[in-house]
């Protein structure tokens, strides 16, 4: 999820009755309208208007992302839901404050439709607006409450979604009963397309089973990734395809865009159907060899009740010498059954 952070250091207080006037905020789109498909960026400026230091609590800044619900935001009038985090937190110490020096100003860029329900087609509202018993602290570093709010921004969004309609927390893509966390719209619309290619693939590779069964023979394809052909083991990868199809078609899949991590994708086995998907998934294309489709064909094969695969080995090269080598063990790899779907370069 893209978030571009300059935010220096921000804020504080010398005379308690002053601290509207000492410290103020405001918010400008990156633009008026946004796409489906585009984040929708917003910057935020804190100006220390001041001739002291100004100190304001980190997490009621977009400093190190957006942790709390900090923004609020209207459609047609109406409040939407915020998606983000809410965290318990012990009191804030004097490490938990942030500093804005005399006259210095502070900014950053903030990506607001993974954090707020913006799939609706609309007009929207925008306002940074935050308050707490200890949003301020004195020089001396003691907490004081205060409020700090910005100018209202108004942005048009073309949703996923017609004005007017209730966003659900799940959209149907193509059959598939679809959740996001943490994912921008942008995101969103890659991670739709990424489904129904992921689906084409495996309503394709489970095709070819059931042809290679009726006709009793198998071919290249199968054989490339797992192995010589075998009356059980054929019939185990295709209960596998089946499942996974299975998924695809009817399952409450839910995608998770909140890791960083240089991977492309994880799951926890034992509890389906959340796929968090990772930096490498991004740079992937939609189809072919170590696709965004085939990634989440991979990672639907691991969940226990789907297929339960393993990861035996990583990467075509691999895959390709488990099944000519160990094919009991190449029938219960995942990057096995993902080669299979995407079938680049295609065989027969």
């Amino acid at each position: 999820m893209p978030r571009h952070l300059s935010l220096s250091l921000l804020l504080s207080l010398p005379a308690l009755s002053a601290l509207a006037q000492d410290v103020s905020v405001t918010i400008a789109p990156v633009r008026e309208k946004f796409a489906r498909s585009d984040e929708v960026l917003v910057r935020v400026t804190l100006q220390n208007n001041s001739a002291a230091p100004q100190f304001l609590l980190k997490w009621h800044t977009p400093l190190d992302g957006v942790e709390a619900p900090i923004f609020e935001v209207l459609r047609d009038g109406q409040p939407v839901r915020y998606l983000g985090i809410k965290a318990k937190r012990p009191a804030p110490g004097p490490g938990d404050y942030l500093r804005l020096e005399p006259g210095a100003a502070a900014s950053s860029t903030v990506e607001l439709s993974a954090l707020y329900e913006m799939n609706v087609t609309g007009p929207y509202t925008l306002r940074y607006r935050s308050g707490s018993p200890s949003l301020y602290a004195s020089p001396g570093m003691r907490p004081v409450a205060g409020t700090l709010a910005s100018n209202p921004a108004s942005i048009w969004i073309d949703g996923r979604l017609p004005r007017g309609a209730r966003a659900p927390a799940k959209q149907a893509v193509e059959g598939a009963s679809l959740d996001f966390s943490k994912c921008s719209n942008a995101q969103q619309e890659q991670l739709a397309a990424a489904v129904n290619a992921g689906k084409a693939m495996t309503v394709d590779a489970h095709g070819y089973l059931a042809a290679a069964a009726a006709g009793g023979s198998y071919g290249a394809r199968y054989g490339s990734w797992f192995g010589a052909s075998d009356v059980g083991r054929a019939a185990t990868v295709n209960t596998h395809f089946t499942a996974i199809r299975d998924a695809f078609e009817t399952k409450p899949i839910k995608i998770d865009c909140g890791c960083t991590a240089s991977y492309f994708a994880y799951v926890y086995p034992a509890q389906p159907y959340t796929i968090y998907v990772c930096n490498a998934f991004w740079t992937a294309p939609l189809t072919g060899t170590d696709s965004r489709g085939g990634t989440l064909l991979h990672e639907l094969s691991h969940f226990d009740i789907v297929a339960a695969t393993d990861d035996h080995v990583y990467g075509q090269q691999g895959a390709a010498e488990l099944a000519r080598t160990d094919p009991a063990r190449a029938i219960n790899n995942a990057d096995s059954h993902e080669y299979f779907g995407e079938n680049t370069p295609a065989q027969q």
